[in-house]
């Protein structure tokens, strides 16, 4: 079945194509190089790492990307606007890269990984320590981490920041990597990573949780230093 036909849970429970989707749609569809390379641009780096969740290096993620990109131009004139571009760009992506992880070998689904990570054993951090998720910067710490008020921005946003952030979510157990990458790199909702790894709400709350506390540690740890 193709990756593009038919919609699906993550699909409808998104919002709908907005004006702006509409007007990319419309340019792809008229053969627009320059919105097709900006796309390429803006949503490649997060592509790349929400492809390797699923197979099993940095190459092959790669051709996942690729190849989601082609699915993209050859289903585009089937676009319907049942949900945003963006989300059916990462259903696009995550199908391709289910299916090159099955063909590798990679097929014990996340549901299935994330009881073994939710044993008890590792500490949990209490919801009511991040604003609620309808609040302004929802999900966000209440608290700052200890030292962050006191760094100027440009340190906090510099090259060698992300880089650790990105180094830290790296080292996460699989499925905390694959909740935290979808929350906070790519943007899904709480919804759309419960209904792509087939987990509940509650343990994608506390996976999310566990994942960023582990990240916010790594920060700490480095600007303590």
């Amino acid at each position: 079945m193709s990756v593009v036909e038919t919609p699906t849970e993550l699909e409808t429970t998104a919002l709908a194509a907005s004006p702006e989707d509409v007007r990319l749609v419309q340019a792809l569809r008229d053969g627009d190089e320059a919105v097709f390379a900006t796309l390429v641009r803006e949503h490649g780096p997060s592509m790349l790492r929400v492809a390797s969740l699923y197979v099993r290096d940095r190459a092959a993620a790669e051709e996942v990307v690729q190849d989601a990109w082609l699915g993209v131009l050859k289903g585009i004139d089937r676009f319907e606007g049942r949900s945003s571009f963006k989300t059916w760009l990462f259903r696009i992506l995550t199908n391709t890269a289910k299916s090159r992880g099955e063909r590798e070998g990679r097929s014990v689904p996340f549901s299935a990984l994330a009881r073994a990570e939710l044993e008890p054993g590792e500490l949990s951090v209490e919801p009511e320590r991040f604003r609620a998720e309808s609040e302004r910067w929802g999900n966000h710490w209440i608290s700052s981490p200890r030292r962050f008020g006191d760094l100027p921005e440009e340190r906090l946003l510099s090259g060698e920041t992300m880089a650790l952030a990105r180094s830290a979510i790296d080292e996460l157990p699989e499925v905390q990597r694959a909740v935290i990458t979808m929350r906070d790199i790519v943007g899904y909702s709480s919804e759309e990573v419960c209904a792509e790894l087939e987990i509940s709400e509650g343990n994608q709350r506390v996976l999310l949780h566990r994942a960023r506390t582990k990240v916010r540690r790594a920060l700490e740890q480095h600007f303590d230093e």
